[in-house]
Parts: structure tokens; C-alpha cells; sequence
């Protein structure tokens, strides 16, 4: 593999493996060869602002030329890799710079072939899939246009032939597979050609797609029918999407919609009925339910539901099966923990019945909140008198009780405060305290797993609805439970800590405080690093997460606990750092530990080195092994340590400076931000210290410079970098250098001259007249070239000053530019005298006019380099945050007041000027 990344940068690589993968006769090589071809297009076929084009433009076209009929010619396995492969292309090049793609696929609609057919299906569902999440633009609309054009009426006359020929081959299982596996792609394309907008065709040709559909929907083939429980089969995945299409109609083309719509109701509802509780129609079963729930909550609909003994046959018939706790649910809570937390509580469980049961209840409730409210109420009942005969044998009642409770109850819902409406007529307190406390109460935290499950996520969801009181009082019995051998259950304890510590009450103060939970504060803190241990919850990201907001809320409070649990954190982040796979984890990891030392100390600021003692073998060990997820985490925290030192650089740190140079570390667009606010950590506490005993580095910070003022996305992180060496080194150790970072500068605005580029250009200029003067300013442009000075201020200076934002940056601009107008001999009596006034207009409109946004039309910002490959982005750790940081300080309060000053001061020396 290594070999191979080696030379994939020559020409003829791709075209090579596409001849392997198409000659050679073994088929493992051919596998082979097809995923390392999808890989590399993955990895280098985007071109990147910034870099060398990775991919030759002889290349691109050969293997555009070629790649469609490979694909439509490979079997299965390699067609899957190739279809894939096209639509990586299809996203960049597609239709501007492949515009004959989508006819070449439409041509072999034509062959009968449903092997090369499903490829091309295949192809196009991938490049078409994204119309259904892009924000519309002309752009998009136009090439949805242009697809349209080609491909809408050969899609309708596959559709019309395919439905034709299930029917001549109606015994034949093999054909059957086939056909209804493009019948399902058609449908998968029919949604998202659909999706933006209701184009013209599909109107037109309403009524052979919705026919048809219909009576997919009604079929029955004996044939296609599987054993199997678990995994849906072709009539259900078929069945699942046109449910998908028709809800898509319901919702967004109604009107047009209409005259269907009552048979697609009494097609679903059939189904919804006739359809048994195995896994494998789970999302037959969601889709069609999420297209009841779609339809219930549109007012021009509504009279189909109104009939009391039709809502009574929906919540009898539909919700209350659906929302039965099954035995596959009974395997995931216990053998599958993480995917049933991952469905149950971040929603990602959109396919799942439960969740397609309770977004049905919402619409109902939409019109006939009263009705429904009535009606499960008495269900609601009922389960639990079933779960008070006989708690073991019927506790998947209470289950189903609950969930019907939190469906009902629940009207709007947001991550931040759970839910932030309630149903009027459900008394959310009261059955608190009768049905959810006594569970979370229970002395045996093993016993019902489920059910405490239950009862932790309701004090969870509810949690702005219920009063304060209960609150408090829940939080003790929430601790008990992180100590559950049941992952859910544990997992559930400590995020509903986690959501009630980031409750605010009224006047928008914490809701929960550091006081009312001193009790408690070692119980938590212990249960919380205890429950780490429990099996499977090593990484658990919940309870680390719960860690993090338990650090930030008790604050010095857990001062005394710090020199235990700073060793677990470490040992924790040295076996994390063998092999990082959680990145929520080892985020939150990193966010305690800057936590631990920060609030550490601001009590005591000299405990600084015992953290450096217990963090540094693990961060040596961590670079060493080059854990490129890690490496950006560890500059932040070791520059909230270095800024807490109070005057000089540890020799610890000494000896890594040198390392944070090396090129290879600058590559990782990750590692930009933190490594250059570690450098200006360097320089603010020791720029005097790596002038002595460091100088021959300084060319070496000045190449991390000049690389990153080279790029548009990260240049503002070398004006931080260059401002801070102007900044904190003593003048004479870059005396030397100062002419070539000008001309350096001159260059790169001459290539490519961006506003943000231009904003940071000039706080650098002001922040060097500040530091060094406004002669030296003058002296040094007009040293690369005559009348350069004149130049800069006309040019540069005047016209942009007004784009400058922030308030440090507008102060370094108003001083830099009162030292020009009122310290430079050259501005009284020269010809730059013409500027006088123009610039001092300038500062003043910097003072009193609006900040100027305006950005020109034909620039485009790039925020990240999006590099192709795995790249960790760079993560902000919250906690390591620093505070902005005034170069000139108290020096001068009022840039106003000091402008006023000196110009009193000039024309008492200059006067009748």
C-alpha cells in the first residue's frame, strides 16, 4: 500500500489500474484493483486551491472517456467500486466538465440488459441523491434542468417496460430479483429527481408513476417473499421507498397530489394492518406510518381522520403495537448498547417504528389533541394496571405506558433544553412522582433495567417542565444510577446529569448550583470515574462528557479531588492514545483536563509544574508516535500551561521548540491554529530567551511564517505569528530579516489580494509603526522602493482602513496612523504631504464611520482547505480558550484622546501648518 500511495502521483497510475482491473484473470486482483482505483479517486480527483493538481488533465480524460463502459461491463462487485468511483467525478465534473456523462448512461436504457441497467441505475442514484440536502441555487437548478431534459422521459419508459416485463416473468424468481431491484432504484430516483421542486415532466406523467406505484404497493408475489426475520427483502425495500415518494407528495405537492392521495391512505393503512411486528419490515413499517403522520397534520386532510372510531382503529391498530418493546429491541439495549442509544437518544432513529408511532401521535395531536389525549389515556391506564399485577412478568407494559406518555406530552423538542412544549392535558408532574420515582428510587439499581432506562430519560426529556424541586431531588438517585451494570442505564444517568448541569433558571443563572451539590460533590465525582470501568463503557463519550460539565460547574470544589483524578485522566488519555477511535471521547477528555488545570490554578497559579510533571511523559509519548488525532488537542493544553507561567519558558519547553518548526507538523491543516498559538505562547513569555540562546531558529519561525502567508485560508495565522515576533523579540534580533517579510508581503498581495488578506496587512503595518516608529515605517517601504510609502498609504491605507473590525484592531490602527500624521518629518514636507488630509479623514471615519463588510463579488472566502483523505480538522478545545490579547495595553486608554494630543503637540511645533 505504501508503494503504492508512492507513486500514484505519476501519470498513467489510474489508467494502469483500470487495465488491471479490466484484464486480469484473477478475480481478488480485480476486487483489488477497483477499490484502490475508487480510493485514489476519493483521495486526489478534487483540485484544491493552493496545491499541485494531483491527477494529470490527460488522465482525467482518459478516464472519463472510459470508465462507463468498464463499469456497465464488470461484474457486481467491481461495478459497485466503478458506479462509485463515477460519482466522486460526477460531484466535481458533472455537467460542466462532463457534459456527455448522463446521455452515454441514457443509451444503454436501450440494451435490455438489466445487468448494465441496474448500473447505470445504480450511477445515477449516487450522483442524483445530494438534490435531496443541497440549499437551491440557479446553479442547482440548472443542472437538475439538464438531468431532467435527458434523462425524466427514458426513466418513465424503463419504469413503464420493467412493470411490463415482472408481469410476462411473473414465476420467474430470477428475473423477479432483478426487476425488482431496479424498479427500486427507479424509485429511489423518482424521490430525489423530485425532491427540490415538482418538475414539469413528473406533473405531465402524474398519473403512470402514481398508478403504478399503487399497485406495487397492493402487490402480493408469493415469490419474492423471504424467510429470512431479520433483513428486508426486495418487495419490502420496494414498498418502503414508494411509501418514501408518496409521503414526499403528501407534504410538499399536495395540491396536485389530491386526487390520489385517498387510495395511497387506504393502500397504507392496509399494509399497516396486514404487516407482522418482524424486524425486516421495520422500515416498511416507519415509512409507511411516517406517510400517515404527513398526511394527518395538513388541514385540507384533516377531514379523513375525523371520525372518533378512525382515530380509535389508528391508536388501536397502528400506534399501540408500534410502540411495543420488542424482543430485537430486548437484544440491542442489552448486547448492542451503542446502537440502541445512538437510536433511542440521538434521534437517530428515524427508521425505527417506535419513533414513526410517536411522530404519528404529534400529527394527530396537531388537530384532535383532545380526542387522542382521551383515547390513550385509557390505554395508558390500562398498561399499568397490567404492569401492578405483576411487575416481572409485565414490565414491558409499563414500558409501552411510558413511551406513550412522552409522545403524547411532547409537543416541541429541542437538544438544548429537551422539551420546550408540553400537552396541556397530560400532568407531567404527577406522573412523575407516581410512575417514574419510585423506579429511579428502587434500592436494587439492577433490577428492570428497562423500565430505569425509562424513568432516567423522561426526568431527561421533561426536565424544563418540571418544577426545581424534583429536579434536586432526582439528581442523588441519577448518581446511584451510574453505578448500573446495564451500559444504557448508566450511559442514561450520566447524560441527563450531564443536560440538567447546563440548565438555567430564571434571570438566565445556572438552574442547579455548585452549593446544592456539595453534599454530593464526592459521590459524583466518584460514581462518575467509577463508571468508566464498568465493561463496555472504557470510551463511554456520555459519562466523560458528564465529567467535563460536573469539572466546569463545582469549579474550586473539586480543587482537593484534582491530585487523584489528574492521574486517572492521564492514565486514560495514555490508552486512548494507542488507538483514538472515539473523537466525541477524547475531546471531552482533553476538555477536563484543561479544566483541571485552569480551575487548579486560578486558586494557585505555582501548581502549574505538578501538572506539567503528570501531563508531559504522556504528551512526549503522544508526539513521539506522531497520534495525529492527539496532536492538535496537546498544543492547546500546553499553551494554556505555558501562559499561566509568569515570566520566563520552563527549560522543558526549550527543548521541544525546535521540534514545532519541523515542516512535516505544518502540513496538517489541524495543527495550524493550535501551533501557532503555542509559538506566540513562546515568544509573549520568553521572545528575549529565544533570542539568547535560540537565535539560529529564527529563520526557521520565519519559514513557518512565509508557508502560511502563502495560503489564503491559513495567512491570517501567519499575520498572528509575524505580529507577535514584531511584538515580543527585541528589535536587533530581526533586524536583519525585517526587509524580506516587506517583500514578502508585496508579493503575495500582488498574486492575490483578498480582503481578509488586506485587513490583517494593515494591523501589521500600524502594530510595526507602534512598535518601531513611524520613520522606521517610512524608511523601510521606501527602502525596497522609491515613493513605496506614498504608495502604501494611497492605495492600501486609505481607501481599506475602514474594513479593519475588532476592537484591538481598530485601536492598533488609530495609534499606528496618529503616529504617521504627527511623528513622520516625511508627511510635513514632502510630497507625501498630499495625503495629510486624506489620511487623517481616513482616521477619523475609522473612529465615527460603520465598520465597512462589504466584500468584493468576485471573491470567494475559503474558510478550511478542504483536503481530500482523513484529515482531523482542528477542534477547538472550549476550556483552553485565551483571552484577547492588546499590544498596547494601558498605554493608551482613548485612541481619540491620544490623536487630539499629538496633533497639539504637532502644531506646536509646525505652527501655522
Amino acid at each position: 500500500e505504501k508503494f503504492l500511495e508512492s507513486v500514484e502521483g505519476n501519470q498513467n497510475y489510474p489508467l494502469l489500474l483500470l487495465t488491471l482491473l479490466e484484464k486480469s484473470q484473477d478475480n481478488v486482483i480485480r476486487v483489488c484493483a477497483a477499490v484502490t482505483f475508487k480510493n485514489y479517486i476519493k483521495r486526489n480527483w478534487r483540485i484544491v486551491e493552493d496545491e499541485p493538481n494531483k491527477i494529470s488533465d490527460a488522465d482525467r480524460t482518459a478516464i472519463k472517456a472510459n470508465i462507463v463502459n468498464l463499469m456497465l461491463s464488470s461484474p457486481e462487485q467491481i461495478q459497485k467500486q466503478l458506479s462509485d468511483a463515477i460519482s466522486i467525478i460526477g460531484r466535481e465534473d458533472f455537467p460542466q466538465k462532463w457534459p456527455d456523462l448522463l446521455t452515454e448512461m441514457v443509451t444503454r436504457f436501450r440494451s435490455g440488459d438489466f445487468h448494465i441497467i441496474n448500473g447505470v441505475l445504480r450511477t445515477a442514484h449516487s450522483l442524483f441523491k445530494r438534490y435531496r440536502h443541497e440549499f437551491k441555487s440557479n446553479e442547482l437548478w440548472t443542472e437538475i434542468k439538464l438531468v431532467l431534459d435527458t434523462f425524466a422521459l427514458p426513466l418513465t419508459e424503463l419504469f413503464k417496460a420493467t412493470i411490463e416485463l415482472c408481469q410476462t416473468h411473473g414465476n420467474d424468481i430470477n428475473a423477479l430479483k432483478v426487476l425488482f431491484s431496479s424498479l427500486t432504484l427507479i424509485s429511489k430516483l423518482f424521490y430525489s429527481l423530485n425532491f427540490q421542486d415538482l418538475p414539469e415532466f413528473f406533473e405531465d406523467n402524474m398519473e403512470t408513476w402514481m398508478t403504478n406505484f399503487h399497485s406495487l404497493l397492493t402487490l402480493d408475489n408469493k415469490l419474492l417473499q423471504t424467510d429470512d426475520e431479520e433483513e428486508a427483502g426486495l418487495l419490502e425495500l420496494l414498498k418502503s421507498q414508494i411509501c418514501d415518494n408518496a409521503a414526499l407528495y403528501a407534504q410538499k405537492y399536495d395540491e396536485e397530489f389530491q386526487p390520489y392521495l385517498p387510495r395511497f391512505v387506504t393502500a397504507i393503512w392496509n399494509l399497516l394492518v396486514s404487516t407482522g411486528q418482524e424486524v425486516k419490515y421495520d422500515l416498511l413499517v416507519s415509512n409507511a406510518i411516517q406517510f400517515l403522520a404527513s398526511v394527518c397534520e395538513r388541514p385540507h386532510y384533516k377531514h379523513l381522520f375525523e371520525d372518533h372510531n378512525t382515530l380509535t382503529s389508528i391508536c388501536e391498530k397502528v400506534i399501540v403495537p408500534n410502540m411495543e418493546f420488542r424482543s430485537a429491541d430486548e437484544e440491542a439495549f442489552e448486547d448492542n448498547s451503542e446502537e440502541y442509544i445512538r437510536r433511542d437518544l440521538e434521534g437517530s432513529d428515524i427508521d425505527t417504528r417506535r419513533r414513526a408511532a410517536c411522530d404519528l401521535v404529534r400529527g394527530l395531536c396537531k388537530f384532535f389533541e383532545g380526542p387522542v389525549t382521551a383515547i390513550f389515556s385509557g390505554y395508558v391506564n390500562s398498561m399499568l394496571a397490567e404492569y401492578a399485577k405483576n411487575p416481572g412478568q409485565n414490565w414491558k407494559h409499563k414500558d409501552a405506558a411510558i413511551y406513550l406518555v412522552t409522545s403524547l406530552a411532547s409537543k416541541a423538542q429541542t437538544q438544548k433544553h429537551g422539551i420546550t412544549q408540553a400537552n396541556e392535558l397530560v400532568n407531567l408532574t404527577e406522573f412523575f412522582v407516581n410512575h417514574i420515582l419510585p423506579d429511579l428510587k428502587s434500592c436494587n439499581v439492577n433490577e428492570f433495567p428497562v423500565l430505569k432506562a425509562d424513568a432516567i430519560k423522561y426526568v431527561m426529556i421533561f426536565r424544563s417542565q418540571l418544577p426545581k424541586e424534583q429536579l434536586l431531588q432526582a439528581v442523588p438517585l441519577l448518581m446511584a444510577h451510574l453505578q448500573a451494570e446495564s451500559t444504557v442505564e448508566h450511559t442514561y444517568a450520566a447524560h441527563a446529569l450531564e443536560r440538567l448541569f447546563t440548565m438555567r433558571g430564571p434571570n438566565n443563572v445556572i438552574l442547579i448550583t455548585s452549593a446544592e451539590l456539595a453534599p454530593f460533590t464526592e459521590q459524583l465525582l466518584t460514581n462518575l470515574f467509577k463508571a468508566l470501568t464498568l465493561p463496555g463503557s472504557a470510551e463511554n463519550e456520555y459519562i466523560m462528557k458528564a465529567i467535563m460539565r460536573s469539572f466546569s460547574l463545582l469549579q474550586e470544589a473539586i480543587v482537593p479531588y484534582i491530585p487523584i483524578l489528574i492521574g486517572q485522566l492521564t492514565h486514560k488519555l495514555l490508552l486512548v492514545s494507542k488507538n483514538p477511535s472515539k473523537p466525541h471521547f477524547n475531546h471531552y477528555l482533553f476538555e477536563s483536563l484543561c479544566l483541571s488545570v485552569r480551575i487548579t490554578c486560578k486558586a494557585n497559579p505555582t501548581t502549574v509544574s505538578s501538572f506539567e510533571e503528570a501531563l508531559f511523559p504522556v504528551f512526549t509519548e503522544i508526539l513521539q508516535n506522531d497520534v495525529q488525532e492527539f496532536l492538535p488537542y496537546v498544543f492547546q493544553v500546553m499553551s494554556l500551561l505555558l501562559e499561566i507561567h509568569s515570566s520566563s519558558i520552563p527549560a522543558s519547553y526549550m527543548a521541544l521548540f525546535p521540534h514545532l518548526l519541523q515542516p512535516a507538523l505544518w502540513e496538517r491543516t489541524g495543527n495550524i491554529p493550535p501551533l501557532v498559538r503555542l509559538l506566540q505562547a513562546y515568544l509573549e513569555k520568553g521572545g528575549a530567551s529565544i533570542a539568547a540562546s535560540a537565535a539560529d531558529k529564527i529563520p526557521g519561525l520565519l519559514g513557518v511564517f512565509q508557508k502560511l502567508i502563502a495560503s489564503k485560508a491559513n495567512d491570517h495565522q501567519g499575520f498572528y505569528l509575524l505580529n507577535s515576533i514584531i511584538e515580543n523579540m527585541p528589535p536587533e534580533s530581526i533586524t536583519q530579516y525585517r526587509k524580506q517579510i516587506f517583500i514578502l508581503l508585496f508579493q503575495r498581495l500582488q498574486s492575490s489580494k483578498t480582503t481578509k488578506f488586506i485587513k490583517s496587512f494593515l494591523v501589521f503595518v500600524n502594530l510595526y509603526c507602534v512598535k518601531y516608529g513611524a520613520i522606521a515605517l517610512q524608511e523601510i517601504f521606501d527602502s525596497i522602493q522609491p515613493k513605496m510609502f506614498g504608495m502604501v498609504l494611497e492605495k492600501i491605507i486609505i481607501p481599506e482602513v475602514q474594513k479593519v473590525s475588532g476592537t484591538v484592531e481598530k485601536k492598533i490602527c488609530a495609534v499606528g496612523i496618529t503616529k504617521i500624521l504627527t511623528e513622520c518629518p516625511a508627511m510635513m514636507d514632502t510630497e507625501y504631504t498630499k495625503l495629510w488630509t486624506p489620511l487623517l479623514q481616513a482616521l477619523i471615519g475609522l473612529f465615527e464611520l460603520p465598520e465597512d463588510d462589504s466584500i468584493p463579488d468576485d471573491e470567494h472566502f475559503i474558510d478550511i482547505e478542504d483536503t481530500p483523505g482523513y484529515q482531523t480538522a482542528f477542534s477547538q478545545l472550549a476550556f483552553a480558550g485565551r483571552k484577547e490579547h492588546d499590544p498596547i495595553g494601558d498605554a493608551v486608554g482613548n485612541p481619540k484622546i491620544l490623536l487630539a494630543q499629538s496633533l497639539h503637540k504637532l502644531s506646536t511645533a509646525c505652527p501655522g501648518r
